[in-house]
């Protein structure tokens, strides 16, 4: 490997540490949720599972899995050509055991994204409340159609919907304050300020009219309930569905096929 592709990479990994600090300042508890996910791939799926980190960004489940699961294997999907860049560079030194596959959830044939391979898990982390209800619906039908018998859907978000109950949404408010003032206060990045290093960075820089094109038009957060997912999960035909952790306004949904 060239010292260009070294230092490439390098620098990949060292931001995708800072993404991953960036992202802790907005969700107090990020590897508390981690953990939990982990913990059940632990007692659900083999040793060998292949797992599809779904909405991958730049690969901060993957990252996980491969870590704790020697034997684990890994299909990354997004539709953010940088940060599927960042993730391929910052994730190198996995090897093979890991690909990452361009994919816009919006189109059914997102699942070509697989190459007819079957997952024992799916999991994904704030990144699916994005989806309206349609899209989001017929996504997990997709990834209820791909699982193996048995497999196991995770999806670790923040979902507000707590109308009618204001002690709850003050209580999440000031904690997705108070986690943000501490965190930026030790060194964490606003989502900006990671976003422009990234975006002036000479490798990433020519991706930047691409990502920004992909997403110009994209509706905002529908801020969908905890019921609607498991809901939906249900109607996918997952025989079971419902949280598995929570903390105030942050969840970690779990069904399996």
């Amino acid at each position: 490997m060239n010292e260009m592709v070294e230092g490439v990479e390098t620098w990949a990994r060292e931001h995708l540490e800072n993404w991953d600090r960036q992202q802790a300042s907005y969700i107090n508890r990020r590897e508390d949720r981690f953990a939990v996910m982990l913990d059940v791939l632990a007692e659900a799926v083999p040793e060998d599972a292949l797992v599809v980190d779904l909405a991958c960004g730049p690969g901060s489940i993957s990252d996980r899995v491969l870590r704790r699961f020697p034997r684990m294997r890994c299909i990354a999907v997004d539709y953010d050509p940088m940060l599927l860049e960042l993730g391929r560079l910052a994730l190198a030194e996995h090897g093979d055991r890991v690909t990452f596959h361009e994919a816009d959830l919006w189109d059914p044939t997102w699942i070509e994204a697989l190459d007819g391979r079957r997952p024992h898990a799916v999991l994904s982390s704030t990144a699916l409340h994005w989806l309206p209800a349609d899209v989001l619906s017929r996504v997990y039908r997709d990834v209820g159609d791909l699982l193996l018998p048995g497999g196991v859907l995770m999806n670790a978000d923040h979902l507000r919907q707590l109308e009618g109950r204001p002690l709850f949404e003050e209580l999440s408010r000031q904690d997705d304050q108070a986690t943000q003032a501490r965190d930026q206060a030790s060194g964490a990045m606003t989502w900006d300020t990671w976003f422009s290093r990234i975006a002036d960075h000479h490798h990433f820089a020519p991706l930047r009219a691409e990502r920004e094109r992909r997403f110009a038009n994209r509706p905002p957060n529908p801020d969908l309930s905890v019921a609607f997912h498991v809901a939906a999960m249900r109607a996918a035909q997952f025989r079971e569905a419902g949280s598995i952790w929570q903390h105030l306004d942050d969840f970690v949904i779990l069904a399996q096929r």
